[in-house]
């Protein structure tokens, strides 16, 4: 692999093994593998990568700042819980970040990158097909990141990319039946139509159908009981 112009072979180093335990203990938060109020335990979660503290802790501060952890009472960094205001909050927010890809999207959008989303639709029913829910929600966040980036906002695709990571968060727990997946599937097609045809009025309609269809699954009630304490 070519070093970057401007950085030491050693500073890439670092940033590779970083951005591999970025990816690995946001996965993990995200599959549920670290339940809400979990204590993370840098050196172990370091010892499991056989890396460094250095990149590991890198790690974590990342993931302090996109707000997956957060100070618990002990100073010990814990996965982050979220409280029904904090649920309304990033549906708002991540509703209008979709808004504003979609909508530039149907402007900008080559028939490259539809063909790129086409394709991120038959992996997710091959998902559906295989009974493979994580597969569906990794692939579900991909599918509306790749339309913020193929409307060349990278800013909205990596806010996007917190605000949907909240939100898988908060789902946790609730294993949805094949044919809700295959709701989801339906509507996604309706979006990329609706890009594919530079219909704007269309493809934000199919956004907002798709959207709320999906944000009805968790009600505050239940956000709010995973925003218990932490274990002291």
């Amino acid at each position: 692999m070519s070093v970057p112009l401007g950085r030491p072979p050693a500073a890439a180093s670092r940033r590779s093994l970083t951005d591999k335990a970025y990816e690995h203990v946001r996965a993990s938060i995200l599959r549920g593998e670290l339940p809400v109020g979990t204590v993370i335990a840098e050196a172990r979660l370091a010892d499991e990568l056989g890396i460094s503290k250095t990149p590991m802790r890198q790690a974590l501060q990342l993931l302090r700042t996109e707000g997956l952890l957060e100070v618990g009472p002990r100073r010990q960094l814990v996965v982050r819980g979220f409280s029904a205001g904090h649920r309304n909050e990033v549906l708002r927010i991540r509703e209008a970040l979709e808004e504003i890809a979609v909508e530039t999207a149907c402007r900008v959008i080559t028939l490259e990158q539809i063909d790129e989303l086409q394709l991120t639709l038959l992996r997710q029913k091959r998902a559906v097909d295989a009974h493979n829910e994580d597969d569906f929600l990794v692939l579900d966040e991909q599918f509306h990141i790749l339309i913020a980036r193929s409307a060349n906002l990278p800013i909205v695709a990596r806010l996007l990319e917190q605000m949907r990571g909240f939100a898988r968060l908060m789902r946790l727990g609730r294993s949805q039946p094949p044919e809700h997946l295959q709701d989801i599937l339906a509507e996604h097609t309706r979006i990329v139509e609706a890009l594919e045809q530079r219909d704007v009025t269309a493809a934000l309609r199919a956004l907002h159908d798709h959207l709320h269809h999906w944000d009805h699954l968790l009600t505050p009630t239940e956000v709010s009981a995973t925003n218990a304490d932490p274990p002291a």
